[in-house]
């Protein structure tokens, strides 16, 4: 939230996340141990590797025909090799991920290809592992399913509202809107999905056509969602959503791509443009993966300090039989990423001190160079004190501490909220909530990382539970909430008036110094025939000393938003004093629920504005 100064130290800091199992999640290693494994948290070696650090990881999601021509296989298997290859080499730091159903055709080349290159496969199934298998009536097909479910982390999941298993077994409407709720579920929480496809629209609900167009415009296939879930993307989502399409043809009648298309081509598309044919993949999607590399590149440099830290984090241990929180959790990736907003944060406050120092002692050596006779010295110390913020300024940019510091916050007040939402089982859509998709969705697309960091982690954490938990519920409440004393509302007290009592004081300086400077201008034209030119030089040194430090104190106060933070505390204080009554009032759980969500909502909004306006005021020598 706003100014997250020291977050560890106030009383909401503490964030303790109950374990829960939802989706049915199966873990079986096979051939590709070593691969799968190496991206799951192994409890007994947590402070043995850097390699434990938590990561973020690049998903990839899949939706493929299923009928590609045998012809077509090998290019296709080439092309989707060299495109993870390259994923790899690039961003060698976020774990390659694959998301993919395992379907017939193309899903399951995906998945084979990626697990050759090690990557991780997380599989989604429609529905039971089971009843999935009979889909699969060949059997060298169905070997291969198998194969693959036996390295990878599986999810089975949940049937829609109103569906029974007696329905699902049996071809049909809820079988169909089965697979279309899965290939949505890729499309959810994937940051980049290869759509081998032909081309052509389509309307069989769930097909390839249907997910890749839920996937660039935010349309649920047929009426797989209730109406209240079907809510238009207005901003930001066709700016940050980029597939790989992946031409092919089908083994039908007619099946060649839609003209002017061929097979083996492979496009870059984003709701509003498509690439041409075999071009590099956009530059502007590849920053949004490198900020994702050097997230983790900053996780593992920083994972001993991380763990010993702590952010202020408590993990409440699982219960029996459920699974613990891996690597690319959003726990784990909350603790890290508030670990580092603040460490960064530092950095950006140390820059900026040593900037407005120097300019303040800058100002002072060159009015007496200016005003003192023997001085002449001064004018060294001004160019070297120069070259020293500018030196700083440069050292701060190319390090990025101001965007790592903004980015990294932003990033861990949606997993904050995110993870809160999780655990209190809000959910519009069947899996958990994304709290991404109230955060940032104004911003350049080089944020869009931080979304996709928070899609990533719904694959990795404990899903919502299946049965709603309302001891959780009351414990979110206490955690997040609170009262005068902790959680967002006592650290919203808190903030309000520690920063209202320091502002008062740094508006009490500026007032004498600016009465001091008044003081002795006024000195100087009442005594102006006595005084000697010495002494008058000297008054106006002292003058401009006051002037000049009233005038940084101020550019500093500007640059650091003071007064606009203030009214941010006040107004959330507002906001979360006003949904504490609400929730003392709530007559049942499910309004509770509402009013959480909302009040999440409500908190990405308003860090929305903490990010816009702290991102216009960059850390630069030059603006002082």
């Amino acid at each position: 939230m706003a100014g997250r100064e020291l977050r560890q130290n106030a009383g909401s800091g503490r964030l303790s996340l109950q374990s829960r199992n939802g989706w049915r999640a199966t873990e079986v290693t096979g051939n590709h141990e070593r691969a799968v494994a190496m991206d799951m948290v192994d409890s007994e070696q947590t402070n043995t590797s850097a390699a434990n650090a938590a990561r973020a990881p690049l998903v990839v999601g899949v939706t493929s025909h299923r009928n590609i021509p045998a012809r077509e296989i090998e290019a296709i298997r080439a092309r989707v090799r060299a495109l993870l290859a390259q994923l790899q080499n690039e961003f060698p730091h976020a774990p390659l991920t694959i998301l993919s159903p395992l379907a017939e055709g193309g899903d399951q080349l995906v998945a084979e290809e990626g697990l050759g290159l090690g990557a991780q496969l997380v599989a989604p199934l429609p529905f039971a592992r089971e009843l999935y298998a009979r889909d699969f009536t060949d059997a060298a097909t169905r070997a291969r399913f198998e194969s693959l479910c036996a390295q990878a982390r599986v999810i089975e999941l949940p049937l829609l509202t109103g569906h029974t298993h007696a329905a699902v077994s049996e071809p049909g409407d809820e079988r169909n809107r089965q697979y279309a709720h899965a290939g949505m579920f890729v499309a959810r929480h994937c940051h980049l999905l290869l759509g081998i496809w032909d081309g052509k629209p389509s309307h069989r609900l769930g097909g390839t056509a249907q997910i890749v167009e839920y996937f660039l415009t935010g349309t649920p296939p047929g009426d797989v969602e209730r109406r209240r879930d079907r809510r238009p993307r207005l901003y930001g989502g066709g700016d940050e959503r980029l597939l790989c399409h992946l031409v092919c043809s089908r083994d039908v009648p007619d099946g060649a791509p839609r003209a002017p298309l061929r097979p083996g081509q492979v496009i870059w598309r984003n709701l509003d443009h498509a690439s041409e044919p075999d071009a590099p993949m956009p530059q502007a999607f590849r920053m949004v993966f490198a900020h994702t590399d050097a997230f983790n590149v900053d996780a593992a440099k920083y994972r001993e300090e991380i763990e010993s830290g702590g952010a202020g984090i408590e993990d409440a241990p699982s219960a029996a039989g459920e699974s613990m929180p891996t690597q690319s959790s959003p726990t784990a990736l909350f603790r890290t990423a508030d670990w580092l907003a603040i460490h960064f944060q530092k950095r950006v406050l140390l820059a900026m001190r040593v900037i407005y120092l120097v300019a303040f002692v800058m100002g002072v050596a060159f009015t007496m160079y200016d005003n003192l006779p023997d001085h002449d010295n001064m004018l060294f110390l001004f160019l070297f004190l120069f070259a020293t913020g500018v030196v700083v300024s440069a050292i701060a940019k190319r390090r990025g501490w101001h965007r790592k510091y903004l980015d990294y916050r932003a990033l861990a007040e949606g997993l904050r909220v995110q993870c809160y939402w999780r655990r209190a089982g809000i959910s519009l859509t069947g899996d958990p909530e994304f709290a991404r998709d109230s955060l940032l969705q104004k911003q350049d697309i080089e944020l869009g990382w931080v979304r996709n960091v928070m899609r990533g982690s719904g694959l990795f954490g404990d899903a919502w539970p299946a049965r709603r938990d309302e001891s959780a519920l009351r414990g979110v409440i206490d955690e997040w909430v609170g009262d005068a004393t902790h959680g967002e509302l006592g650290y919203y007290r808190v903030r309000t008036e520690q920063r209202e009592r320091s502002h008062r004081i740094n508006e009490a300086i500026g007032a004498m110094c600016l009465l001091a400077g008044i003081f002795i201008s006024a000195v100087l034209a009442v005594l102006v025939h006595k005084l000697s030119n010495d002494a008058k030089n000297d008054l106006i040194v002292v003058m401009a000393v006051f002037s000049i430090f009233a005038a940084v104190r101020e550019a500093y106060s500007f640059r650091k938003a003071d007064r606009e933070l203030i009214r941010q505390y006040r107004f959330m204080e507002r906001v979360f004093g006003n949904a504490r009554t609400a929730l003392d009032k709530a007559e049942d759980a499910d309004e509770q629920r509402e009013i959480l969500r909302a009040l999440g909502e409500a908190s990405l909004a308003e860090h929305v504005e903490w990010a816009v306006m702290h991102r216009q005021r960059p850390l630069e020598a030059g603006k002082m």
